[in-house]
């Protein structure tokens, strides 16, 4: 492989043909019976038309043929692309990330790399998204993305409506292999207790409201200058809802004088 090597036999050399049919064969309620007209056709253009920046159905099946696609109808192209399930796809774009992060850092025993989860909202008229209203006159959906800080790549994403809660995403997206950073919507104080018994590092920025309580500071001498409020050791929530552990929280002030807790 050289630089004059087409993008797209790059792109198979790391997900191959093999692995989309894999995928679409595994897929529930979905039959690839196309002879001509695939999934993983589908693919290729769709691979080629975001590295070509081709705009939308017609232009693809016009310049396709020029970088060693079949010829296709561009309603047939089209068609096909309503057809297929999204889960086939949101697989296969899991597939390729994971197979792009290897996670060789636990064993060659080096530091663990930050995942950075958070959502983005994404929204449209009601009319085209009646299924996932949002607001008066918008509909939305949320996408939920695990980012690796080091390789700038996202190790997994998932998706829900635009008013679900993002709580339960956190699970959903933890790592052993990373040390989770993590907005406040994602904390839950029972989760807090079982990433420690599963060696989940992570860092949670704390709400507003939460008790600490029979809190001990750790003395640790300051290095420099330092945003540190507090360092200490402490039993997170009240009641029926107070952690079992005790939890490391540092609490700092940013640029404007206000006070996190994480």
């Amino acid at each position: 492989m050289n630089k004059y090597t087409p993008f797209l036999a790059v792109f198979k050399q790391v997900l191959t043909p093999e692995e989309v049919q894999m995928v679409t064969g595994q897929t529930k309620d979905y039959v690839d019976s196309g002879t001509k007209m695939t999934v993983g056709l589908l693919l290729d253009y769709f691979v080629q038309a975001c590295y070509h920046k081709w705009d939308g159905f017609r232009q693809s099946a016009r310049l396709g043929p020029n970088f060693d696609l079949p010829e296709i109808h561009y309603s047939t192209l089209s068609g096909k692309a309503g057809e297929v399930p999204y889960e086939i796809f949101k697989r296969i774009f899991q597939l390729l990330v994971k197979k792009c992060n290897r996670q060789t850092r636990r064993h060659l025993n080096l530091p663990k790399d930050l995942l950075l989860i958070d959502s983005t909202t994404v929204t449209a008229a009601n009319s085209r998204m009646p299924w996932a209203s949002y607001k008066k006159f918008r509909g939305g959906i949320k996408l939920h993305v695990a980012l690796s800080q080091g390789q700038r790549l996202p190790v997994n994403v998932e998706e829900s409506i635009a008013k679900r809660n993002d709580a339960p995403f956190g699970e959903v997206l933890a790592d052993t292999d990373y040390i989770l950073v993590q907005d406040r919507a994602y904390g839950k104080i029972s989760r807090l207790d079982q990433y420690v018994l599963q060696g989940q590092s992570f860092v949670i920025r704390l709400k507003d409201n939460l008790h600490l309580v029979k809190p001990r500071n750790l003395q640790r001498p300051a290095e420099g200058e330092t945003k540190i409020v507090r360092d200490m050791t402490c039993y997170i929530g009240q009641g029926k809802c107070q952690s079992a552990q005790r939890h490391r929280v540092v609490e700092f002030e940013n640029d404007r004088g206000k006070s996190y807790g994480s």
